[in-house]
């Protein structure tokens, strides 16, 4: 449980680890409930089965994650000498293309149904004796399972921080923002009760295009991580400040008189290759041994690092303008 690509976590995040699975299997179950319950009072409305759809969908990302996670726990191999890392990236991708491929098609059906003009009837059930609108019963279930995701969507991101997690992040984004869905199924079944035909179709089509969203921000996201981009913090919304941590420590060094590096992020943890022009023409294996040592012992996610011993570094042209500027600097890819 306690270890990532073979090698043990740190105390925090095997805890970490171990609460997210815990959490994942938890909210899975949870989940499946809510899922039968807007199963057996949806009735024809179309923005609660958007919903219903939706809730289906919510599970893919943390099914992902629970498969994922036992095969990022092997350690590398001949045929893998990266390990299976990326298992988590893969998840990612998996659960970004089918929100998008269901978000797309599920706005196709609301434009169509608006275009139509489609009148969804709600009729009336019977509970325990007394006849009720449906409607109501529509209102309830949706108004009991709204906070729930708010609170669990924050535990998974703090989570997903701990972990430097971007499967567990889409995760938590996707949670907390559930509550839109939520209430925009709320709105359109109020919307048939007061004779808005209308307002129905345009919650199926607000939610729907919630997913479609959510589909296209975790495909963007899960294909640029695949195709090496640099390194950036568990939500991408800047380079990840191992790079600067990195560089200078080499640069630091009295036999380096230049550095640079590039990490790839390998879905949960990092692999850093980098570049020293060493002050002198001979220089220590010790020296790049002790070197290596230090990259790894700088961040728990560094599991593999290695220090090549160039004449001069070749930075592509946007890196020199940083390095005028006085910013951080990579050797060409």
């Amino acid at each position: 449980m306690n270890r990532i690509g073979g090698r043990p976590l740190p105390r925090e995040q095997a805890e970490a680890l171990r609460k997210a699975r815990i959490l994942e299997w938890a909210v899975l179950g949870y989940t499946a409930v809510t899922i039968t319950l807007i199963a057996i009072v949806m009735g024809s409305s179309q923005a609660m089965r958007t919903a219903w759809v939706e809730d289906i969908l919510s599970t893919i990302p943390q099914i992902a994650f629970l498969v994922a996670l036992p095969i990022v726990r092997r350690a590398a191999t001949a045929k893998h000498p990266y390990g299976y890392h990326r298992a988590m990236g893969v998840g990612h991708l998996v659960a970004g293309v089918a929100l998008l491929a269901v978000g797309g098609n599920l706005c196709v059906e609301a434009i169509t149904g608006l275009v139509r003009q489609e009148h969804p009837p709600i009729g009336t059930i019977q509970i325990f004796g007394v006849t009720i609108w449906q409607g109501w019963a529509m209102i309830a279930v949706m108004a009991v399972i709204l906070v729930p995701p708010l609170i669990y969507g924050r535990m998974k991101m703090r989570l997903a921080k701990q972990l430097h997690n971007k499967l567990l992040y889409a995760d938590a984004d996707m949670a907390q923002a559930d509550w839109t869905t939520t209430v925009g199924s709320i709105v359109g079944v109020l919307g048939i009760g007061l004779g808005l035909w209308w307002l129905d179709g345009a919650a199926a089509l607000f939610i729907s295009a919630g997913i479609l969203w959510d589909g296209l921000k975790n495909t963007r996201a899960s294909v640029l991580d695949l195709m090496d981009m640099r390194a950036t913090t568990y939500d991408q919304s800047e380079p990840d400040p191992i790079h600067d941590q990195v560089d200078r420590m080499l640069r630091r060094r009295p036999w380096v008189r230049d550095a640079a590096s590039r990490i790839r992020d390998e879905g949960q943890v990092l692999h850093v290759e980098a570049f020293v022009v060493p002050r002198r023409r001979k220089v220590k294996v010790d020296d790049v041994d002790r070197a290596v040592a230090d990259i790894v012992a700088l961040d728990w996610r560094v599991q593999d690092a290695s220090v090549s011993v160039v004449n001069e570094l070749d930075l592509p042209e946007e890196e020199e303008v940083e390095r005028e500027e006085g910013g951080r600097r990579r050797p060409r890819s």
